[in-house]
């Protein structure tokens, strides 16, 4: 793995088309890169600090790194020119040099400066957490649009660290007017400034095409009165463990599961599959990127249109891995995200997964008030009433009624047939006779055909 952008020659061959749209796959025999990770301690809270070097080791490991040494500094602040002081600079040099390092990643975004001292200083690649959460992003993106979003995104981080990364290139001539007048550095910028603002312009416009077909699938998704169940929650906390055992259950078929898999990231692409639970009360189940500390401001508005699934949604399950010991942390975390998207009137239940990792808890499972149930997503028994609590949520606002559908309205007789749960239905003289168990907002809009 190639860090992002921090040399003259790479910024030439990120410049390629090829590079900018299709970021390099890693093949499994591939030699893993050996960094050194740093950070600057300037948490109030030891143990946040702590976490969040760990989560940097398991984010290099995810992306095929080998993390080899690790040098923190206890600070007030960053360092506004170095990120950490000048002494620590060349502690961290001569770590490198020693472990024979083949870059250094440090635990927070770094400024264009910042970036720019530092890889003139250590004399080696230098790439920080945001870079680093992109280059995890791009290589794990399947589907068009999250490959736009994660593209994006790059591209948003990359712009404003052209001048850096164009350091050693001549600037000489340079004159206020046309481009003619000025040096190859500067030209070389110019262009490469151009290129990205354009492929920019282009992404928001795909971006903005994709929202639009996202939002007409929203709607007939809605006007099919099927129950949205939206899974949120910290990366690898088993979203995507209780997706396939929905669809192990309900679905049985292989071809709609989700990539499941042990590691930070493992799904990004949104993904929605109808659960067939029987009685006609089925339900719409979603997943989607999960959330991490200090996930970068860009992709959470890249990933916008995405999260906004969630805002469409009749219920939240928001799963949480309860054999962390970091899992209050965890849960803060997604609950601020969300926080930033319309969610704050959709029920909620927190699903705290991984309960058979727990050597303390042995009556699970068990649901916990109306809002909290502890599982293993891997058991059947958990599965069940999981189930059982989402279609008594979801389905608490619909009830009983009684309709004589005409027999020219053979449309909205099919409705019903297709969307609720039909108890009783009789052919008579005069039309279909149903009784059903329906939506509140359905029994109010075919009210003139109600006989009960």
């Amino acid at each position: 793995m190639e860090p992002i952008n921090t040399t003259k020659t790479e910024i030439e061959n990120h410049m390629t088309e090829s590079s900018i749209t299709n970021p390099r796959q890693i093949s499994a025999e591939e030699t893993y890169e050996r960094v050194l990770l740093a950070g600057a301690d300037c948490e109030k809270n030891e143990h946040d600090f702590e976490r969040s070097m760990e989560e940097l080791k398991n984010l290099a490991e995810a992306h095929f790194m080998k993390p080899v040494g690790m040098i923190t500094q206890k600070m007030e602040s960053p360092n506004k020119a170095l990120y950490i002081g000048t002494g620590k600079v060349q502690e961290v040099k001569e770590a490198a040099m020693l472990l024979e390092a083949d870059a250094v990643v440090f635990n927070d975004t770094l400024t264009p400066s910042q970036l720019n001292n530092l890889q003139r200083e250590l004399d080696k690649p230098v790439m920080d957490r945001t870079a680093l959460i992109l280059d995890i992003f791009a290589t794990r993106a399947r589907t068009r649009e999250a490959k736009l979003q994660v593209e994006s995104a790059r591209l948003k981080y990359l712009l404003p660290r052209l001048v850096g990364m164009h350091q050693a290139l001549t600037r000489q001539g340079g004159t206020s007017g046309s481009m003619s007048s000025r040096g190859a550095g500067e030209k070389k910028l110019e262009l490469d400034r151009r290129r990205i603002e354009q492929r920019i312009t282009e992404l928001n416009r795909d971006l903005k095409e994709v929202a639009n077909e996202r939002a007409v699938q929203r709607k007939n998704r809605e006007e099919s009165r099927l129950p949205l169940v939206a899974l949120a929650g910290y990366t690898n906390s088993g979203k995507s463990t209780i997706m396939n055992a929905m669809i192990d259950a309900y679905v049985k078929n292989d071809e709609k599961k989700v990539l499941e898999k042990d590691m930070l990231f493992a799904t990004l692409d949104t993904t929605v599959r109808r659960i067939c639970t029987g009685n006609s009360k089925d339900f719409l189940l979603s997943d989607t990127v999960g959330f991490i500390h200090k996930l970068p401001h860009a992709l959470v508005r890249a990933f916008h249109a995405t999260l906004e699934e969630m805002e469409s949604a009749d219920l939240i399950l928001h799963v949480v891995d309860y054999s962390d010991p970091d899992h209050r942390d965890h849960m803060e975390t997604t609950k601020e995200i969300l926080s930033g998207l319309n969610t704050s009137g959709i029920p909620m239940i927190t699903v705290f997964n991984k309960a058979d990792q727990c050597p303390d808890m042995t009556d699970y499972p068990k649901i916990a008030g109306e809002d909290k149930i502890y599982i293993s997503a891997r058991e059947e028994s958990s599965l069940e009433l999981l189930t059982s609590m989402i279609l008594d949520k979801v389905y608490e606002d619909y009830v009983q009624a009684e309709f004589l559908i005409p027999y020219n309205k053979g449309d909205i007789a099919s409705y019903f047939m297709e969307n609720t749960h039909v108890s009783e239905r009789a052919f008579e003289e005069n039309g279909t006779r149903l009784i059903v168990k329906c939506h509140k907002a359905d029994a109010a809009k075919y009210a003139q055909f109600r006989t009960d």
